[in-house]
């Protein structure tokens, strides 16, 4: 892969993001599957689902690899994008999103178990969103078939507190 742009913040998240789903000509009510880690991936999920909403695509969280747990992501008045309800069944998605936090270190997945996952449906594109490199960290980029990789790096964190 080639590195194309260096954009910074969220909007550089999720701008290319929407872009790249925008490029692939995608029709009303296909399917957008994200595999990601409960609870730290989820948010960034719902970041991204608001991005594409407009699309009107079925947009689908995976808790890490189990499909058999997949939620709906919707548009929830006055909250935003959210997971949740009941299981949904994942059919001959478009788009494969997978999530850094499943290259973490202790995670139960492995590169090998995403490179089959995208395999199994076949002409997916896929798509890597990950923070500090973790994909490239973990060796992930040589065996899973990313078509575009976004990654976040966190260079600074201030924490300001008042006096008590």
């Amino acid at each position: 892969m080639t590195e194309s742009e260096a954009l910074r913040g969220i909007p550089g998240i999720l701008r290319p993001f929407k872009e790249y789903v925008k490029s692939l000509g995608l029709n009303e009510g296909d399917q957008i599957v994200y595999y990601g880690c409960v609870g730290t991936c989820t948010p960034f999920v719902e970041l991204l689902a608001v991005a594409i909403r407009g699309f009107h695509l079925r947009q689908v969280f995976v808790p890490l690899l189990d499909e058999a747990k997949a939620h709906a992501i919707h548009d929830v008045p006055d909250v935003g994008m959210q997971a949740g309800g009941e299981p949904v069944a994942v059919t001959g998605p478009k788009v494969l999103v997978i999530m850094g936090g499943l290259a973490m270190p202790l995670m139960p997945v492995t590169k090998e178990q995403v490179r089959d996952l995208a395999a199994r449906h076949t002409g997916v594109k896929v798509v890597g969103v990950c923070f500090q490199d973790m994909f490239a960290r973990a060796g992930w980029t040589g065996t899973v078939p990313f078509d575009l990789v976004i990654s976040a790096m966190i260079d600074k964190v201030t924490v300001t507190r008042s006096e008590q």
